[in-house]
């Protein structure tokens, strides 16, 4: 194994670049990303793995969301504050039926590329160089918006930075406070054909409120009631932004990719021999590793071996994507081979990818209830198991959209050419999104009281 340095992984094959034409220019927009500010700092990274180290051992849970991939078009205060306000109330309702603590990782303020399964796409006969995030290249289908733009790794630098600053402005400024968040639910509620399963939780909530009110706790005097804290993740794709975004440590001498708190490997990058791995083997961020169907055991555990040779709790999030059909039959032996490695992860499940279909009308999207299927199945294999499923990891948004069909809302494939807006993978809507918490949120309690007895 080469000795490690931030730029150690251009030593190593990599895949799912773009391929720039300048490289003087994609070097003085490296170097002039250097000289910026972090977007996060080392402090809250260690307090995010302590956090997730609590959820390995099953004394909380992980709550990972956001847009599939960001959107400099869609940029705006009130998209995010929807976002925000969304992964607020799954995780009072999951806290609540879980009776323990939900730590919120947003992917957003950093999710900006996105892998492909093919480096063309052809439409009507014309074939163009794939999209791959706003940070590379622009979605329009034609020749010079398909060409990598090195500069547009400033302009997803400043998006980043501003919704970071809007995102601990709501956090601490009154939009998090618990009494706030249980009335967007119970707005939620009264429009819900499921009713009385969401009426009875929401009860709870209301009493437990009421009851800490007489004791003296209000929002007032008890900030742990009127804040909060959303930490930030996106895919670490674009290497030549994360490494011109990494840092050493002032107080520690580690090494820091101040670009985000989380960063993840994606299905198509992690040979443990290439790049990514080798850059994500030396920064101290906590790591996403996505396993999929195509992920054996020892891959797996070689990859965790790398990324996380003292076996230090919070560091390793294993994101499991098998699709409905195959959780049942496919998860149980990564479950096994890491338990026998006696090796410390946290577990969460990204129900999203492993089941994306094409619609009749030829949107691509994913079927609410088989969501619903795949979540089912993983916290199934950890009861039997003996293991915590330790957190969910979905592609949704705070918006309106008919993305996903199914769910209360009953959105059918002919409905969903009205608001379909995502610029890739489609993501479940505000009420979807929500809709799983509640449907969830017995599996949870479960998985707790089985873990603590109680």
């Amino acid at each position: 194994m080469i000795s490690w340095t931030r730029a150690s992984w251009r030593q190593k094959p990599i895949l799912q670049q773009p391929t720039y034409s300048d490289l003087a220019e994609l070097k003085k927009v490296e170097d002039e990303l250097r000289k910026y500010p972090p977007l996060v700092f080392a402090g809250e990274v260690r307090k995010l793995k302590a956090d997730l180290a609590k959820v390995s051992r099953g004394e909380a849970f992980l709550l990972q969301g956001g847009d599939c991939a960001e959107s400099f078009a869609e940029f705006n205060a009130n998209n995010i504050r929807d976002m925000f306000k969304v992964m607020l109330q799954m995780a009072v309702v999951l806290t609540f039926a879980g009776g323990c603590p939900v730590v919120k990782v947003g992917r957003l303020a950093g999710q900006f590329a996105k892998p492909r399964s093919s480096d063309f796409e052809e439409v009507d006969g014309v074939k163009l160089p794939s999209y791959r995030g706003d940070i590379i290249n622009d979605n329009e289908f034609t020749s010079s918006a398909r060409i990598p733009d090195p500069h547009r790794m400033l302009k997803a630098y400043n998006q980043s930075a501003a919704t970071m600053n809007l995102l601990r402005a709501f956090a601490r400024g009154g939009l998090a406070d618990l009494h706030q968040v249980h009335k967007w639910n119970l707005g939620f509620i009264k429009e819900s054909a499921l009713g009385d399963k969401y009426k009875h939780l929401a009860d709870k909530i209301t009493e437990t409120l009421a009851f800490m009110e007489a004791c003296g706790i209000t929002s007032e005097n008890t900030p742990m009631i009127n804040e909060t804290v959303v930490y930030t993740s996106h895919e670490s794709l674009l290497l030549p932004y994360e490494e011109a975004l990494t840092r050493e440590d002032s107080l520690t001498g580690d090494w820091y990719d101040c670009s985000a708190h989380m960063l993840w490997i994606g299905d198509r990058t992690r040979n443990v021999d290439g790049a990514h791995v080798e850059f994500l083997r030396g920064v101290k961020n906590p790591i996403g590793i996505k396993a999929g169907p195509t992920t054996t055991t020892e891959d797996l555990i070689k990859l965790i071996e790398t990324l996380n040779p003292e076996n230090e709790a919070g560091r390793i999030n294993i994101i499991v994507r098998m699709g409905a059909d195959k959780i049942e039959s496919e998860f149980p032996k990564l479950v096994r081979a890491v338990k026998e490695a006696k090796k410390e992860v946290l577990w969460s499940i990204d129900p999203m990818h492993g089941n994306t279909i094409k619609a009749s009308n030829n949107y691509k999207t994913r079927d609410f209830n088989e969501v619903l299927r795949e979540v089912k199945g993983f916290f199934k294999v950890h009861e039997e198991e003996g293991t915590y499923p330790g957190g969910v990891h979905l592609e949704m948004t705070g918006q309106d959209v008919t993305e996903c069909i199914g769910g209360a809302q009953d959105i059918t494939e002919e409905k969903l050419a009205c608001r379909y807006h995502t610029q890739c993978d489609p993501r479940l809507n505000a009420k979807q999104a929500l809709e799983l918490a509640f449907l969830i949120a017995e599996s949870l309690k479960s998985a707790h009281k089985r873990r603590f007895g109680k």
